[in-house]
C-alpha cells in the first residue's frame, strides 16, 4: 500500500494547515489485519494519486458505484456490500487498522465489488473522483466534534457539500447518519441551503432507518439506552 501525501505550499514555501474533519489514529494491526492488507490489497486496495479513477477499469463493470466515506471496522460496509452485488461499493477510511479489519471481512465473505482506501477522503474526492460518476455517498456517525470551539471541524459544511455534489450524478443520493442531535440538526441546516440538492424526507428532515444501512451492534445499543439515530437523504437535483 503506497502512502502519498504532499504538503501543500503557501506562496513563500511554509506548509499550509488545512482544517482536517477526522484525527489520524494509526493504532496497531493485528496479525490478522496485516494479513488481509498484504493479502487483499493488490485486489481490493486503491492507492492515492492526483489521477482520475475510472470505475469500469477498477470494477471491471459499469454497475452503479457507492461510496462511503469513514467506515470504521467495515462491517456494515461489508453487509452492505454482500447484500446488493449489483452495485460497486468504495470504502474511504484514514484508521488502517480499520482497512486490515474490512478487508479480512470482505475476504472471508468472498466479496468482490467492493474496493478500499486509506487517505483523506476530501483529497480522495478533489483529485481521483470523476465528475458525476457516483449514485450514492454514505457518511455515516462521523466524528460530531461536539464542542462548539470544534464545529468548524465537522465534515459536513458548505465547502463539501458543493465539492460532493459535482461527483454525484443528477437524482444520486448523499445519505448521512448521526447518534448526535445537534450534528443532525447541523447537518439540514447546511444542507437545505445547499444549492442544487433536495431532501428526500416527507414528513420533517429526517427518514426513518433504510433497510440498506444495516443496524450496527453500537446503534443497537444505543436503541437500548434510549439514544436516537438520526438519518437524511439528500438527492441531487441539479
Amino acid at each position: 500500500m503506497a502512502e502519498v501525501n504532499k504538503p501543500e505550499l503557501t506562496e513563500d514555501g511554509k506548509v499550509l494547515r488545512k482544517i482536517r474533519s477526522f484525527v489520524r489514529r494509526e493504532g496497531r494491526l493485528t496479525k490478522g489485519q496485516e494479513q488481509a492488507m498484504n493479502d487483499c490489497w493488490p485486489t481490493m486496495g486503491i492507492d492515492f494519486q492526483q489521477e482520475k479513477l475510472n470505475w469500469v477499469e477498477v470494477f471491471g463493470n459499469d454497475n452503479p458505484v457507492v461510496l462511503e466515506i469513514g467506515f470504521g471496522m467495515g462491517a456494515s460496509l461489508v453487509e452492505m456490500a454482500k447484500n446488493a452485488p449489483e452495485k460497486n461499493f468504495i470504502g474511504i477510511e484514514v484508521h488502517s487498522p480499520g482497512v486490515g479489519a474490512c478487508l479480512m471481512a470482505a475476504r472471508d465473505a468472498g466479496i468482490t465489488n467492493l474496493r478500499v482506501m486509506c487517505h483523506d477522503a476530501v483529497e480522495v474526492f478533489e483529485f481521483m473522483l470523476p465528475e458525476q460518476s457516483l449514485d450514492t455517498v454514505q457518511l455515516f456517525f462521523p466524528d460530531p466534534w461536539h464542542k462548539k470551539r470544534h464545529h468548524k471541524r465537522r465534515i459536513v459544511q458548505a465547502e463539501f457539500a458543493e465539492m460532493l455534489r459535482s461527483k454525484l450524478k443528477i437524482g444520486g443520493i448523499f445519505h448521512m447518519a448521526t447518534d448526535w442531535e445537534n450534528y443532525a440538526e447541523h447537518m439540514v441546516e447546511v444542507m437545505d441551503v445547499a444549492p442544487g440538492y433536495k431532501n428526500t424526507a416527507v414528513d420533517g428532515p429526517y427518514i426513518p432507518r433504510p433497510e440498506e444501512r444495516p443496524l450496527t451492534k453500537f446503534e443497537a445499543r444505543g436503541h437500548r439506552l434510549g439514544h436516537g439515530v438520526w438519518d437524511m437523504k439528500y438527492a441531487r437535483i441539479s
